[in-house]
């Protein structure tokens, strides 16, 4: 055959030329296509593996969410347990709220009993539910290899094993430092309650006393009192005379001062009512009296605070027993006259009947010799212990409304003396136990709710698919019909997202609305709560912003003061309790690699795990044996299977009538609808394959 007859003239291939071309390019079409198919139905059984892992993982995540729910639960209860008794304690310091004070003393200790209780019952719950959880995991990827087959011929088997294996035991720690407040509270209050009580009755009858002398200086304008006597006997008026319109701007030396201008005034006006010798006489010893007065006036000094008088206003003689004991008795300052039989004693040196002035001598002289009375004067020791006797004993006198100023001043320095040491004593007592309530605070670190629950480094997923059904045939690609059967790993830990803010405990007293709670203390210990859920989540500003509600719903207005200092050393107490917040950010899982979550764990089968993952990445041939070692230690765990969808962890019975809250877990339907037969299935498929799987090259 000549080469001619298969070349045209245009110079072209002939017809046979073409059809080798087009062979060699259907054979590679239909090759591609086969490779992309056995790639497709090879890469989803990763995706499958992956999402076994993550919904395995989740199960975890779940898990500590309701560990941390608890452990919310059990720090805000504890927290309000403590300050329950610090708010009993200041509700003791004032006597009107002690009675409320007892009760959240006794709240306290009830709410720390039902910690206690709840705290124990979920930790056996939670141990409970913790040993469920490989069973847990191991259904959850079962299923979602379930779902992602459905339509896959021999479809998709996944395990799922959480590393370690088995968690740490979950236990509930003691406060010491609890025991020791309790014991110092039950110790100290009915002294501390009595002190305060009495400390408050003091401080109200300095308050009354002090009222009292108030009103008898200026209050009661404009009837009688000293502010009107002074305007209408003397004419003061402006800074002389002031006026105050309010117990909290008056002092003692208000009516001092003003007592003392009076007598001044007085004193530069006095003039004789007539010329009569007794009338004159009269005059002389108003003066001497008024003298006296201002002299004791100058020499009167008052400090006053808010707790305290030091001084005492002088009181002026209305009678002749109360003038032995002045120095009018005793200064010799009357003339004296000895020409007749007996001397003669005169009032003043003008008087008309005065001789020959032979000495001066004092009226207590006049009481212990024998005097003569001049008919002019009429001088005796009586006639200056008469000078103010009418002026005091009658309320239109000036000295009747200062000698009342001044017998108040007695009794506001005493009561306020005898109140000094019991509020002392009070703050003293009080501010031990807030040290207490303190320490009690800093030691609640020991009564958290904490775990390393199985799978807490991570879980290891295998997913297989026994076959992919019967390829198409084709005349260019000649090769066995059916795929066989495709393997997967893959592993899944846990991370905190801290870009998703989120609380496990702010919504746990949703279901009790103000409607439900009694007032009173049940009403002051649910708002508290409330706060002290959100210290959870927010450290030391909820729980001083949660003790602030509370003070507000305290009646801490009392005469002594004490309520307002108790509410404030509480406070400033707390402050040095410095607790932070938690980690609420919430966990999720995460694809990572089999090897990071094997090195985490120390136990038998990540040991062996890594040892067999070592091999096969330095050999192109491998070994089915992780998976068959995966699906045996699956069958010898002891799972425990679920049968509820709600499971109660514990309940929270709360005091005074609040009500209870039971904390509760919902567990997904793939964990509990034929879970068993999933797991079971998942286990045959696993060590069926084993035998059969092989790698003909090394791992990516």
């Amino acid at each position: 055959m000549r080469v001619e007859r298969f070349i045209r003239d245009e110079e072209g291939l002939t017809t046979a030329g073409m059809a080798v071309a087009l062979l060699v390019s259907l054979s590679l079409l239909f090759s591609a296509t086969q490779v992309y198919r056995i790639n497709t139905l090879s890469a989803e059984v990763q995706e499958v593996a992956d999402a076994a892992a993550l919904a395995a993982e989740n199960q975890v995540a779940e898990f500590m969410i309701a560990v941390r729910v608890v452990d919310g639960a059990v720090l805000s209860m504890t927290l309000l347990g403590i300050t329950s008794y610090g708010l009993g304690v200041v509700g003791l310091c004032v006597p009107p709220a002690a009675e409320l004070g007892a009760k959240l003393i006794s709240a306290g200790q009830k709410i720390l009993d039902a910690r206690d209780a709840f705290a124990e019952r979920a930790a056996q719950s939670l141990n409970e539910l913790q040993r469920a959880l490989p069973f847990m995991a191991a259904a959850s990827a079962a299923a979602v290899a379930a779902a992602n087959g459905h339509d896959r011929a021999g479809g998709y088997h996944a395990m799922a094993l959480l590393l370690p294996a088995e968690g740490e035991t979950i236990a509930v720690g003691a406060n010491g430092a609890e025991d020791n407040l309790t014991e110092a509270v039950e110790e100290e209050k009915d002294g501390l309650a009595e002190a305060a009580e009495r400390a408050e009755e003091a401080t109200r009858r300095a308050q009354e006393a002090k009222e009292r002398a108030y009103r008898r200086d200026c209050g009661d304008s404009p009837s009688y009192c000293m502010y009107e006597r002074a305007g209408h006997l003397a004419g003061l008026t402006g800074g002389a005379n002031p006026m105050h319109h309010s117990v909290d701007t008056w002092s003692f030396t208000v009516a001092r001062d003003r007592a003392l201008a009076y007598y001044q005034a007085r004193l530069l006006g006095e003039r004789p009512a007539s010329d009569a010798g007794e009338e004159k006489a009269r005059s002389a010893l108003r003066k001497d009296f008024y003298a006296y007065a201002i002299a004791q006036l100058r020499a009167c000094e008052l400090h006053e605070t808010p707790t305290s008088l030091e001084g005492s206003l002088p009181r002026f003689p209305r009678n002749l027993d109360e003038l032995r004991g002045t120095s009018l008795y005793t200064t010799a300052k009357y003339p004296v006259d000895t020409e007749g039989e007996l001397p003669v004693m005169h009032a003043w040196e003008g008087c008309a009947g005065l001789g020959l002035v032979d000495y001066y001598d004092s009226v207590r002289a006049w009481e212990a010799g024998q005097f003569a009375v001049c008919e002019e004067c009429k001088f005796t020791a009586a006639s200056l212990a008469s000078v103010a006797s009418a002026s005091t004993a009658i309320d239109n006198g000036f000295e009747y409304h200062y000698d009342a100023v001044a017998r108040a001043a007695d009794e506001y320095r005493a009561a306020l003396r005898e109140a000094a040491p019991l509020a002392e004593s009070v703050k003293s007592e009080a501010q031990g136990l807030f040290d207490k309530v303190v320490e009690a605070l800093q030691g609640a670190a020991s009564m958290r709710i904490d775990a390393t629950p199985p799978g807490a480094a991570g879980c290891i997923a295998l997913a297989v698919a026994p076959n992919a059904g019967e390829r198409p045939r084709s005349p260019f690609v000649s090769s066995r019909s059916w795929l066989g059967t495709r393997a997967a790993i893959s592993a899944a830990t846990l991370l905190e997202d801290a870009t998703d803010e989120a609380s496990v405990v702010g919504n746990l007293l949703d279901g009790l609305g103000a409607e439900s709670a009694p007032v009173g203390a049940a009403r002051i210990v649910l708002d508290c709560w409330d706060a002290m859920l959100k210290a959870y989540g927010s450290g030391q500003k909820a729980l001083i912003d949660g003790v602030e509600s509370a003070l507000d719903g305290l009646p801490l207005v009392g005469a002594a003061g004490l309520g307002p200092w108790a509410a404030g050393a509480l406070r400033d107490t707390l402050g040095a309790v410095g607790l932070e917040p938690a980690d609420t950010s919430p966990l999720k899982p995460v694809l990572v690699q089999t090897a990071a979550v094997a090195a985490a764990d120390g136990g038998e089968y990540a040991v062996r795990f890594s040892a067999v993952r070592d091999e096969a990445l330095a050999s192109s041939l491998g070994s089915g044996s992780p998976v068959a070692s995966l699906a045996d230690r699956v069958e010898r765990e002891a799972y425990d299977r679920l049968a509820a969808l709600e499971i109660e962890i514990a309940c929270i019975e709360l005091p005074l009538g609040i009500g209870s809250i039971p904390l509760t877990v919902t567990l997904p339907p793939s964990v509990t609808e034929g879970a068993q037969g999933l797991v079971e299935r998942a286990v045959d498929a696993l060590r069926s394959a084993a035998g059969s799987l092989g790698f003909d090259r090394p791992w990516e």
